[in-house]
């Protein structure tokens, strides 16, 4: 295959059928540190029983499988343009997804995510490559659209510096420096948290096999990043969105270090005034208090606010 990068970007790819119940849905939210106090999203009898609302992302790994699947399958067709990475050196650099509608308890048949190469890079660590998904239920309506960036570390295509970009997600915005946070939640991941999560669809070996993330340069197991995400999502929607599914209107962030279960997280939010649709503009960074790095940067989100009764 011919390399050339301008070439894969704007590529389709083959529409991804996915599927879930449910079960599914309690599974993600446990798996992301929800707690007996969060019925809305554990049980399934709750009045307000809904799915967590960051739950579209698993759908790229899982896709309508309903049992455990080989992570070392899930590549893909080639890209034209690309080169075939080493998938034992990608990299999760970035995640953003927009919630446009509530996504329903059962899927059914018939939904599908839609994929397109959005945008490649090219520099002398590695190559980025930017995918736009879209997720659709089977009349064609978008529910769910998510941005993310994989980073093939020291991979070489040209071998020359590049980047072309037909599509991205709102640009961030940095917290005030000179400001505190106008929250800052803690929390202690659960030494199983990556086996429970892994469970959601991602069977990567190295978040349970602790050869693998020793060679890999870990240590042990780590936690998935989409795992982090979803342990930052719960505080900046309990924060600020009074805990409730349908305020998380958007939610992005750049994964910057690994998080091993068991580690505690600090998620520090900033409100910075109105954003789009009636909700508030937030800045959030998460950092890992047992190793003392910052594990999420970059943060956005908008969220409906629900203020807090001071009764």
């Amino acid at each position: 295959m011919s390399i050339d990068l301008a070439k894969a970007v704007g590529h389709e790819q083959s529409d991804l059928p996915v599927k879930w119940n449910k079960r599914d849905l309690l599974l993600y939210a446990v798996g992301i540190g929800a707690k007996a106090t969060d019925l809305q999203f554990v049980y399934e009898n709750h009045p307000d029983f809904a799915a967590f609302p960051t739950y579209p992302a698993v759908l790229v790994l899982k896709g309508a499988s309903e049992d455990v699947s080989n992570f070392g399958e899930k590549a893909g067709d080639p890209i034209p343009g690309l080169p075939r990475f080493d998938p034992n050196r990608i990299v999760h650099g970035s995640e953003s997804l927009q919630i446009i509608k509530p996504i329903p308890l059962v899927s059914g048949d018939g939904w599908k995510l839609k994929r397109r190469i959005s945008g490649v890079h090219e520099n002398k660590t590695g190559v980025i490559v930017d995918t736009e998904v879209s997720l659709v239920d089977p009349s064609g309506d978008v529910y769910a659209k998510i941005f993310m960036a994989t980073f093939n570390v020291a991979a070489k295509a040209t071998g020359q510096k590049f980047s072309k970009v037909i599509s991205s997600p709102p640009p961030s915005k940095a917290p005030p420096k000179s400001t505190p946070p106008t929250h800052t939640v803690t929390e202690t991941t659960s030494p199983e948290s990556a086996i429970i999560y892994r469970l959601s669809g991602d069977f990567n070996p190295l978040h349970i096999d602790p050869k693998i993330g020793k060679f890999a340069g870990f240590g042990g197991p780590i936690l998935h990043g989409l795992g982090t995400y979803g342990y930052a999502a719960r505080a900046v929607l309990d924060a600020v969105g009074g805990g409730v599914g349908a305020n998380l209107k958007y939610f992005s962030t750049r994964f910057t270090s690994p998080v091993k279960p068991g580690d505690q997280l600090e998620t520090s939010i900033w409100e910075l005034g109105p954003g789009p649709d009636g909700t508030v503009e937030v800045a959030f960074v998460t950092k890992d208090l047992t190793s003392g790095k910052i594990v999420l940067g970059g943060g956005t989100a908008y969220v409906k606010k629900v203020t807090k009764s001071k009764l």
